[in-house]
């Protein structure tokens, strides 16, 4: 919200920067799956816009490392190699590690209320078959873990490397991936967290990531 004069109003939002956001939520909710097409005049259509707007938000979402433009191809949803997974995952560990051992210190009522509730809300989304919200929900646990670090550059390189994987987390969420069972590995976090063990939280999320890593292996196959 800006004023001028004294008279608050909203700035009003480009028509590329409104394409950007909902093409982001599409790549990164799944809606278009790692290795898919773009097609600026579907997506020019959907959203009431010229291609113009189109092009410039898949320019940027290109910037982000969320599509790839290829010669006489045009744009598709990147798609990463297992080779490629691991490695962001091994980025993760190393990022996370590092802002876990600053914020489990720092942790209070407040972050376990959230972390619990975040708990919560993916069980209840589970149960509904509502992927998109256990991956919403997923995230939200993690990162009431991670943000009490202070370390605000880091959090958001780690949010980047979410992002890039994020399509990936809505595969095996929507592969039946056992939602308990990650809960489980969060009530122990969460455990780990609450008792100051940093030494226990970091071998415990350790862990947990590696599942998700085999998961991925077992879904694509150590090939793609």
């Amino acid at each position: 919200m800006v004023r001028a004069n004294g008279v608050a109003y909203v700035r009003p939002t480009t028509a590329h920067q409104a394409v950007l956001v909902e093409l982001r939520k599409m790549v990164i909710n799944g809606e278009l799956a790692p290795g898919t097409a773009i097609r600026q005049d579907e997506i020019a259509e959907r959203f009431n816009v010229s291609r113009v707007p189109v092009r410039e938000a898949l320019k940027m979402l290109e910037g982000e490392g969320h599509v790839t433009y290829l010669p006489h191809h045009g744009f598709r949803v990147t798609q990463l190699t297992i080779a490629e997974l691991i490695e962001v995952y091994d980025m993760r560990e190393w990022l996370e590690t590092g802002l876990v051992r600053a914020s489990v210190p720092r942790l209070g009522r407040a972050e376990l209320a959230t972390m619990q509730d975040a708990m919560a809300r993916m069980a209840q989304a589970a149960a509904d078959s509502d992927v998109t919200t256990v991956n919403e929900q997923n995230r939200r646990f993690h990162f009431q873990l991670l943000e009490p670090s202070g370390l605000h550059r880091a959090v958001h390189t780690v949010s980047q490397l979410w992002d890039t994987t994020d399509p990936y987390r809505q595969l095996y969420f929507g592969d039946q991936f056992n939602a308990e069972t990650v809960n489980d590995d969060h009530q122990a976090i969460l455990e780990a967290a609450f008792a100051h063990d940093v030494g226990q939280t970091v071998r415990l999320l350790n862990l947990h990531r590696g599942d998700s890593v085999a998961h991925l292996r077992s879904l694509l196959g150590d090939g793609k």
